[in-house]
């Protein structure tokens, strides 16, 4: 294999990555939502004093959530023992809500931790739970470059909420 030297690409990349780590809280729309609170508007389906779980603006499928803490921090590894196990407990949470609202055939639950494992939104940790089907994924989105959402966000936020316990 053939290896080719990009020395000077270091500096960009961390240049670019402490960018993104350095956000200020003011400039987080989780945040900014998070003042708000919970509401359709703000599409907050839980809120406590530790997490939060929020539709996602931009869903794989209805029933799209995510999961963060309430505290603006982008490091899984930075939370504290009563975080880490508040937001466990709301993911729980969402993962029940989302099969008790939807029944899916099965449920993602992840986290794309940091920019270049795929986080839109990398200063803010947050979880995904999303609501899967067999047959759910089509040439739509692969070669269409379209998703089809059969569901508005405000329907979602209506299900989603009359089903979290």
């Amino acid at each position: 294999m053939d290896r080719l030297w990009a020395t000077w690409r270091a500096t960009y990349v961390s240049d670019a990555t402490d960018a993104n780590r350095n956000a200020e809280q003011h400039d987080c729309v989780f945040c900014a939502l998070m003042e708000r609170g919970a509401s359709k508007e703000t599409g907050i389906v839980f809120l406590d004093d530790v997490t939060c779980c929020v539709l996602n603006a931009y869903p794989y499928g209805s029933g799209h959530l995510l999961v963060l803490p309430r505290r603006h921090e982008g490091e899984l590894l930075s939370l504290d023992a009563p975080e880490s196990a508040a937001l466990w407990a709301t993911a729980l949470g969402a993962v029940g809500a989302v099969e008790r609202a939807y029944s899916p055939d099965g449920v993602n639950l992840g986290a794309n931790l940091g920019e270049a494992a795929g986080a839109g939104i990398p200063a803010h940790l947050h979880l995904h739970v999303l609501p899967r089907w067999r047959g759910d994924t089509n040439f739509m989105t692969s070669i269409g470059e379209t998703r089809v959402l059969p569901e508005s966000l405000s329907d979602a936020w209506d299900r989603l909420t009359k089903a979290w316990e």
